[in-house]
């Protein structure tokens, strides 16, 4: 231990009251820091984990033909980046076969879409029904996760069997094995039989999404092709923009990451955790000032002590480096002990119930742990407190012996 150190803590723990009151802010600080970005992020983790395991990381829609211009148009009026969409997709299994070849693709499904009027007892609904192929599904999603009542099996053995979102058999009062009446375009109402109810975590999903086979889709909808999209399960599904770009021009369909799809949603996440990690910072802020005002009081009250130090031979820099130890000191222990309460107040906020079914589905409050949060609540901590050392170090270290022994006869 160097001698500055020691001296540090010598003044350090002389003035307990003073300690306690500045190691508290910082400790109270780094522990809301930690506890409010867990719980941001745990709900906006919540959101990206329930619809890329419901709609895929990455999704490839209809196919497209590029406008193109006549000659004689000036660049300035060019329109060339416009395209022709052809709704449907006529070869899916080709471009599943090509896609499979990447490494980044662990799987992916061809799924026809189409929204419908669904009806059971006295109840009606609007439904978006997905054809899918369940054994190719069931791999590219989490719908055999998200089963809540039934069995898939008895979905997969049974073509007109379908699965249903979890609000939406609360909207339709259906059950299992309950029927639910789906009208085709043709007006003829088509029976199924209900044999699993799923909830993806999504209240959009939850409330309009039904599962059927894809052939039957196909000609309840009457749709001349097969798929209407394909979606993607990805290794990485941070990286689905670039592979949505790439598969565009492969396969000249449009191609949509998840990024893409819920880009409102994840701006409003992400406003919403830098607002709650400025107004926390601001805590820190606060114990910084009152690590200021510790730390100026101390050189004040500690000019003897600086004198007597001066005349056996201490620099400028070794009286700077006294009190800077002191913010060090004051910033480390705050830092651990800050960390450890965020710790126990996330676990404790994460059993705290709490009733949502809105744009999510949970019993209890949502948090993610992640060893970021508490690496950037440490720096910022840190930061605030070498910031108010500074100056009463600065301060300290300029004082001139004659000044300070002057100060030190009064």
């Amino acid at each position: 231990m160097t001698p500055s150190l020691r001296i540090a803590l010598r003044f350090l723990t002389h003035r307990k009251r003073a300690l306690l009151l500045s190691l508290s802010g910082v400790v109270f600080g780094v522990a809301i820091f930690i506890c409010t970005q867990a719980q941001t992020q745990g709900f906006a983790r919540q959101f990206i984990d329930s619809t890329i395991g419901s709609n895929g990381a990455l999704m490839i829609r209809s196919r497209f033909r590029p406008r193109y211009e006549p000659l004689m148009v000036s660049s300035k009026n060019s329109n060339g980046g416009r395209r022709s969409y052809f709704e449907g997709i006529t070869n899916a299994n080709e471009i599943m076969r090509v896609s499979r070849q990447f490494s980044n693709v662990v799987s992916c499904s061809p799924v026809l879409r189409g929204s419908l009027s669904a009806r059971a007892g006295f109840e009606n609904a609007t439904v978006d029904l997905y054809g899918i192929e369940p054994a190719l599904h069931a791999q590219t999603t989490d719908l055999l996760h998200q089963l809540v009542e039934g069995s898939f099996d008895d979905f997969r053995n049974n073509t007109s069997s379908i699965i249903i979102g979890s609000r939406l058999a609360e909207t339709l009062q259906a059950s299992l094995g309950d029927t639910v009446q789906l009208l085709a375009p043709s007006g003829e109402y088509w029976r199924f039989t209900v044999a699993a109810i799923a909830r993806a975590g999504i209240g959009s999903i939850d409330a309009t999404r039904v599962y059927s086979h894809a052939r039957v889709a196909q000609t309840l909808l009457q749709r001349p092709f097969g798929a209407s999209m394909i979606i993607y399960k990805l290794r990485d599904p941070n990286r689905a923009p670039a592979l949505a770009s790439h598969f565009e021009k492969l396969f000249q369909h449009g191609a949509d990451s998840w990024q893409q799809r819920e880009e409102s949603t994840l701006q409003l996440f992400m406003t919403l955790r830098m607002s709650v990690a400025i107004t926390v910072s601001l805590i820190i802020l606060l114990a910084g000032f009152g690590i200021f005002n510790v730390l100026t009081m101390s050189v004040l009250a500690k000019i003897k002590e600086i004198a007597i130090l001066r005349s056996m031979g201490y620099r400028r820099i070794d009286i700077s480096a006294i009190f800077l130890w002191q913010g060090a000191l004051i910033a480390v222990a705050g830092s651990v002990l800050g960390c450890l309460l965020g710790a126990l107040m996330t676990w404790g906020v994460s059993h705290i119930p709490i009733r949502i079914r809105g744009l999510l589905y949970t019993d209890y409050f949502l948090v993610t742990w992640d060893w970021r949060h508490y690496v950037f609540a440490t720096l910022l901590a840190i930061l605030a407190v070498f910031i108010a050392s500074y100056v009463p170090a600065r301060r300290a270290a300029e004082l001139p012996p004659v000044v300070t022994l002057r100060g030190s006869s009064v």
